[in-house]
């Protein structure tokens, strides 16, 4: 092997072991899973019920995909409880703004058929499921307090779990209007769990007049699903356009049109000073700083989230991504408790930086590594992959349904391919590397080939690419450069390197 290649091997190595500011938090591990600290069963009988050696607190996405990593290192029967204020057992949350929506002749999703790890194509966890795999389910009691020292936790109705390790799955809570401009008002609504989404669907049932805040993903959600209602919508954000973070100009315009081709209303660039209630003190109308208002019976807001750091502050957060600083394992800086999920705040590997994700693609591969870490020899980091995407309007009787998927990081110049009727592709390339890459409609075949572009960050001819005739041709000539980027090296380096992937599988 050359020297360079040597070189950059030390190099890969050296960043799977620290992160920013040059901390080290790796920690040697022992070949077989024991208790990060003393864990002694109480002598007292009505106590010894509640100690555990492994506890999950939170019950959305990463608890499931958790458990079901516990299950299958046989280390779930009678160890395992997983604390949770939702009223059931973990369930694919992203449902709650798609399928779960559609209006009854629609064919809406409902549970138990969205239980993790249907969406990942894995089983449907039911209450039953938990209950056979000797999982203790503590439902709608969330946890109020931690004892970091004598490892106990303090729930809402005043129980005192003793554990052995602590995984916190907390997720998020939605951003809300404060109280004083109309935020708790009746018939404004935020999607976050079941009991959310059921309310909201009591007022589409009744609704004539809808507006959404917000133009991101849980905007867009909606918006979607309130036109299969035949209902009257508005989406208010103060942004230029549609997922600003994400799209293109030119990429949200033409969403913004198939939207508009669906009967929404759109309203860029304003703020909102409050909203207003009815006589009957509902919400009746959505008042603008520049005075306009706009009717509304039913208002949904989207305007982001927040981690549910609730009482384990204690436990260390990370000031540049807010949420609870883990490391690579998802360990946090006290022993015996780690962070996954929405809430974790974690070294994003590839791109070398911190990074909070609220995606239920990190939220089940962050738990699936947390556990295997845990309970296993694997030692390797966490080398994420931010991967998003969106599913709309794909109810029954939909004359068009949106698919589109999201690999890497959204920097440097931008390359758009297709006229959107109905593929397009967007390319970003910094350096003259490939960054990221975005799809819309595209075969199965063309999707799996994104995080394969994007893990790889090939050289790419960006005149080549800017020439394409259509989104076909765009991604063989990425997929071409993929190969090529590999083909470069000697084959010598290539032979070395294959072995060492042998030798030290990631």
């Amino acid at each position: 092997m050359s020297s360079a290649a040597v070189r950059r091997l030390m190099a890969t190595v050296s960043s799977s072991l620290s992160v920013k500011h040059g901390r080290s938090l790796w920690r040697p591990r022992s070949q077989i899973y024991q208790p990060s600290r003393s864990f002694v069963v109480a002598s007292s009988s009505s106590f010894a019920n509640e100690n555990h050696e492994f506890v999950i607190v939170g019950g959305g996405n990463a608890a499931g995909y958790a458990a079901r990593t516990f299950v299958e290192h046989g280390m779930a029967n009678g160890k395992l409880c997983i604390v949770s204020k939702e009223a059931y057992a973990p369930y694919e949350r992203p449902a709650l703004t798609k399928g779960y929506l559609f209006p009854p002749d629609k064919k809406p999703a409902r549970l138990p058929g969205f239980h993790t790890c249907v969406g990942s194509g894995g089983e449907r966890q039911t209450p039953e499921w938990y209950k056979q795999q000797g999982i203790e389910m503590l439902h709608e009691d969330p946890v109020t307090g931690i004892d970091m020292e004598k490892q106990t936790l303090t729930t809402n109705s005043g129980k005192l779990l003793k554990y052995g390790s602590l995984i916190v799955a907390t997720g998020c809570t939605a951003s809300r209007f404060p109280e004083k401009i109309g935020g708790n008002l009746p018939g404004v609504h935020y999607i976050r769990d079941v009991a959310d989404a059921d309310s909201l669907i009591s007022s589409l049932e009744r609704a004539q007049k809808v507006v959404v805040v917000g133009g991101g993903y849980i905007g867009m959600e909606v918006a979607a699903a309130t036109v299969g209602w035949k209902l009257d919508t508005t989406v208010i954000f103060p942004e230029e356009h549609l997922l600003q973070r994400l799209f293109t100009p030119s990429l949200a315009q033409k969403y913004e049109e198939l939207y508009k081709e669906n009967g929404v209303n759109f309203l860029k660039g304003v703020s909102i000073k409050n909203l207003e209630a009815g006589s009957d003190g509902r919400v009746a109308a959505v008042k603008l700083e520049d005075g306009s208002t706009i009717e509304a019976d039913t208002i949904i807001i989207g305007i982001g989230a927040k981690p549910a750091v609730g009482p384990f502050h204690k436990v260390g957060l990370s000031t540049t991504a807010g949420g609870i600083q883990v490391d690579g394992q998802f360990r946090t800086g006290v022993p015996g408790i780690f962070a996954i999920g929405d809430v974790a705040a974690f070294p994003l590997k590839m791109y070398d930086r911190i990074a909070r994700v609220e995606h239920v693609d990190h939220a089940r591969q962050s738990a699936q590594h947390c556990v295997k870490s845990l309970l296993t020899v694997q030692t390797h980091a966490y080398d994420y992959l931010p991967h998003f995407y969106s599913r709309v309007f794909e109810y029954e009787g939909s004359p068009r349904k949106v698919w589109w998927q999201f690999y890497g990081d959204n920097v440097g110049e931008i390359v758009e391919i297709g006229s959107f009727d109905p593929k397009i592709v967007s390319f970003w390339i910094e350096s003259g590397k490939l960054k990221g890459v975005l799809l819309e409609s595209g075969s199965p075949e063309e999707f799996q080939l994104l995080p394969k572009l994007a893990r790889s960050q090939p050289v790419i001819d960006k005149a080549k690419l800017q020439n394409a005739s259509s989104v076909e041709e765009a991604l063989q000539i990425a997929q071409t450069s993929l190969q090529e980027d590999y083909l470069v090296l000697p084959y010598s380096e290539n032979q070395n390197l294959f072995l060492l992937c042998m030798v030290f599988p990631d």
